[in-house]
């Protein structure tokens, strides 16, 4: 296991890297310069100038390439071109509030989603086998900011249960962070359930199908044995690994998320800085949402063994 997980460290340093190399080129390929964005149109040329020089934008491009590689190993992620505090301080500040939404919407997409798609598994051709299809069928319908703005007119504008602006200070209570965080991670977390819900249970029926679980009602064990310790336990493992694959377009939609409900995190950041071009700002966040989807995969193969005893990391 120790080689494995060796194995796939180094291949994750490899995917780093290539994310780092690929956002920095595509930065600069941006026909607007930052300078003059971040300045403004009426900047003299005497103004610019000095900005590029501070900023180290007038070097060549591979001498900029090599100081942010250094820089990334250092742990020194650059200063913002805009408000020029330290990219590090800012991204770490913002990153546990799209963390907690991330991992909200994950549990309530795997608490709905599974028992959802084993459900309609087991009673399949049902009403409510088409009342879980038809879920699943909206929920890859709605477009994750859509139903964010459906969630805030309903429950903030209309019922008044939650706050229309859901920005949280670091000051405020447990209580008060897990209230705002309630309508974001919903929006997410339905669009998520529908998704597994779907997965689990094309993956239950190909289970229910298979030798073992016959002999197993032919041994005359309970329906209820056979479907959640037997059958379920295997049908996790395409589920667990979709779920992290899923983990990208989650950080994606927290970028919209954010956005609608008014959300202090690293996707409202990067929307702030791609409008700015803050190069080094975009550069940091997008290595930061890497760094997790990396992370999140390389935790979902080494649970495999959990669910699977016969899995063997040789």
């Amino acid at each position: 296991m120790h080689s494995y997980v060796i194995k796939r460290l180094l291949s994750a340093i490899l995917v780093m890297w290539a994310v780092a190399t690929l956002v920095f080129f595509a930065m600069r390929l941006i026909p607007a310069d930052p300078a003059q964005v971040v300045l403004g149109d009426y900047a003299s040329q005497e103004l610019i100038e000095a900005f590029r020089h501070k900023m180290g934008l007038d070097l060549p491009i591979l001498q900029q390439y090599r100081s942010f590689l250094v820089g990334v190993l250092q742990g020194d992620f650059g200063r913002s071109m805009v408000t020029g505090r330290p990219v590090a301080e800012q991204i770490f500040t913002l990153f546990p509030y799209t963390l907690s939404l991330a991992l909200a919407s994950l549990l309530i997409g795997s608490a709905i989603g599974i028992p959802l798609g084993v459900i309609t598994a087991i009673r399949r051709n049902t009403i409510v086998d088409s009342l879980g299809r038809l879920f699943a069928l909206a929920g890859f319908s709605f477009p994750a900011f859509y139903l964010a703005v459906i969630l805030l007119i309903v429950f903030s504008v209309n019922l008044k249960w939650f706050p229309v602006v859901h920005s949280v200070s670091q000051e405020a209570s447990l209580l008060e962070h897990l209230h705002k965080l309630v309508l974001p991670a919903l929006s997410l977390g339905l669009i998520q359930a529908s998704f597994i819900a779907r997965l689990t249970r094309s993956a239950m029926l190909e289970t229910l199908s298979q030798d073992y679980v016959r002999t197993a009602h032919a041994k005359g064990l309970p329906r209820r044995v056979v479907f959640y310790k037997h059958a379920l336990r295997n049908v996790l493992i395409p589920v667990v690994t979709a779920m992290g694959l899923y983990t990208g377009q989650i950080l994606g939609g927290a970028v919209l998320t954010e956005t609608v409900f008014s959300r202090p995190g690293l996707g409202k950041l990067l929307v702030g800085a791609i409008s700015q071009r803050d190069y080094t700002l975009i550069q940091s966040g997008v290595l930061m949402f890497a760094f997790v989807v990396l992370s999140v995969n390389l935790l979902v193969d080494l649970s495999y063994a959990l669910f699977d005893p016969r899995v063997k990391y040789d």
